[in-house]
């Protein structure tokens, strides 16, 4: 039978047991090292008490003035005893050079020989020894009685080794009830902390949080999502790659640690990062994204920080920008359609009246009106994509009325952008820029995406037809595409805030087109300027550097 896997110890279970094990052997020997202590400390401080007293009692002048008479144990044995109380040693013994004893606890011993070594003593040396007499082992000091030069005595005062023993014991006791309280008060504060610990960790063992972090780095690196977390004071605590990525953060700049502030993103951008409320699905433009900025702020008792999450919206902005131009041209030949079909109904009509001749000369005009532009495009910009994005526009804008003519210095040749100038910036560029000039001219109150300041239109004061004039030229250094109109123009104060995203006269939800342009040339090293048309509108300028083409024919 297969027997239950059990789960290996959680992390904070294995603290607890190896911090209880490491509390227990320290207490241990502390206590082994103030148990070793003691008993030395106790023995040498037994050792000086029984020292004092000896050398008192052979100092004191009434020891040798009983000495000297005939009985010398009937004064002396009271003197002993009392000395012997006082001090609370185990024996005070006088006797003399021959080791015969004058006083003795047990008064029966009085006048036999002293157990122990007196060689030193009668030296003339004071000496301390361990060794068993009448009363067991004792710790006694042995020390000579003088009489001027002449040795006349000895005295031998001891403690027995039991005595100190007990004492030590007595310690042993007070040490053993400080040493379970400390590893009680030790265990008590470990098992607090591994508590702590054990709510932190959710109970895992290290095996298990190794391997978390690890999937929480492959996670962090596998997603293609921007991850972004920012601490109380709004310093960097994680970014991922794709966050570095989105935000244009390089890979070998320290990101961790520094305050948003200091990564310089757009104003818009960085106040979304900051904000304390959260902030659902918003789009900003950094130097070459469009992203949608998520932000939730951490709070628990205290803001703690906030988690942002970043998503690339750029290719999503860039196909619903064609969205919309497939969008538009569809409805330009849907309109079309039906004018085509009412023209051929008017030319049928004239053929059965009879009208022959007008009936060709009105066929005819429509064709030429229709062929003129066709030709001039095609003529002049032989790069298919921009070709087409032309000929759509302009059937966009005749159809609002508005006239869109390319200007006699426009010329492309094929082959002229290098491969690395992607098609599709080409089209946010123009696209949106044609875009905001048709609005212009057309509505005589506002610029489109971007806005402009209320006003009459120029070619309306002037009784002329709206138009839109597009100039698209390449050389060998940059590509040129210059958009003006006929409409009210801007201000100068708004020059810069017409490329600020989310700037229009037409309400919320606009005001993203020109901003896109000003972020593709960016993204391609070009720039992008804004002044006064000849008609009185607005007049943009792009340039886009052509270095990789000309690096390429160089090599060539």
């Amino acid at each position: 039978m297969r027997l239950p896997r059990t789960r290996p110890r959680s992390l904070a279970g294995q603290l607890f047991a190896m911090q209880v094990v490491l509390i227990a052997a320290v207490v241990a020997g502390c206590a082994v090292f103030a148990y070793v202590s003691g008993s030395a400390q106790a023995e040498q401080t037994a050792t000086r008490q029984v020292r004092a007293a000896a050398v008192a009692v052979a100092d004191s002048p009434s020891v040798r003035e009983a000495i000297r008479t005939p009985d010398p144990s009937a004064a002396l044995q009271p003197y002993a005893e009392q000395v012997r109380r006082d001090t609370g040693i185990a024996f005070v013994t006088i006797m003399d050079t021959e080791r015969r004893r004058w006083t003795h606890p047990d008064a029966s011993l009085i006048g036999e020989t002293f157990l122990g070594h007196t060689e030193e003593a009668l030296a003339g040396e004071t000496f301390t020894e361990t060794y068993t007499g009448t009363l067991g082992p004792s710790i006694r000091v042995v020390t000579p009685v003088r009489d001027g030069d002449r040795i006349i005595g000895l005295v031998s005062a001891g403690i027995t080794v039991d005595r100190v023993s007990s004492q030590v014991r007595e310690q042993l006791g007070a040490l053993a009830l400080a040493a379970g309280g400390a590893l009680a008060l030790g265990g008590l504060g470990t098992y607090v902390v591994n508590a702590r610990l054990r709510r932190h960790t959710h109970g895992m063992n290290a095996a298990e949080l190794s391997r978390l972090h690890d999937y929480h780095q492959a996670t962090l690196h596998a997603v293609r999502e921007g991850l972004l977390m920012l601490d109380g004071q709004r310093r960097i605590a994680l970014i991922n790659d794709a966050g570095r990525e989105l935000l244009g953060i390089a890979p070998e700049t320290e990101a961790l640690g520094r305050t948003v502030d200091e990564l310089a993103l757009p104003a818009p951008l960085t106040g979304a990062l900051l904000a304390s409320e959260a902030r659902v699905d918003e789009l900003h433009l950094t130097a070459e994204r469009v992203v949608v900025v998520n932000t939730r702020p951490v709070v628990g008792g205290e803001r703690r920080g906030t988690v942002v999450t970043l998503r690339d919206h750029t290719e999503l902005q860039a196909l619903t920008g064609e969205l919309d131009s497939e969008r538009g041209f569809t409805q330009a030949l849907r309109s079309q359609a039906h004018e085509a079909a009412n023209r051929l109904h008017t030319v049928v009509s004239l053929i059965e009246l009879g009208r022959v001749e007008e009936a060709v000369e009105f066929a005819t005009a429509e064709l030429e009106l229709a062929q003129v532009l066709t030709d001039r495009v095609v003529g002049a910009v032989e790069e298919p994509v921009l070709a087409a994005l032309l000929l759509g526009k302009a059937a966009q804008a005749n159809e609002r009325g508005v006239e869109l003519e390319l200007a006699e210095d426009s010329l492309i040749d094929d082959g002229a952008l290098p491969p690395s100038l992607a098609q599709r910036d080409l089209v946010t560029i123009l696209g949106n820029l044609i875009d905001n000039a048709v609005d212009a001219a057309s509505e005589g109150d506002g610029h489109g995406a971007a806005g402009t300041v209320p006003a009459q239109r120029t070619a309306a004061q002037g009784g002329g037809r709206a138009r839109v004039t597009v100039t698209a030229l390449a050389d060998d250094r940059e590509l040129l595409l210059r958009v003006s109109d006929t409409g009210a123009g801007i201000g100068p104060e708004e020059a810069d805030e017409v490329f600020r995203r989310g700037w229009s006269t037409h309400g919320a939800g606009r005001g993203l087109g020109l901003a896109l342009v000003r972020q593709a040339a960016h993204r391609h090293g070009g720039s992008v300027e804004l002044d006064r048309a000849p008609e009185g509108g607005a007049r943009f300028t792009v340039r886009l550097p052509l270095a990789d083409r000309t690096a390429t024919e160089v090599t060539a």
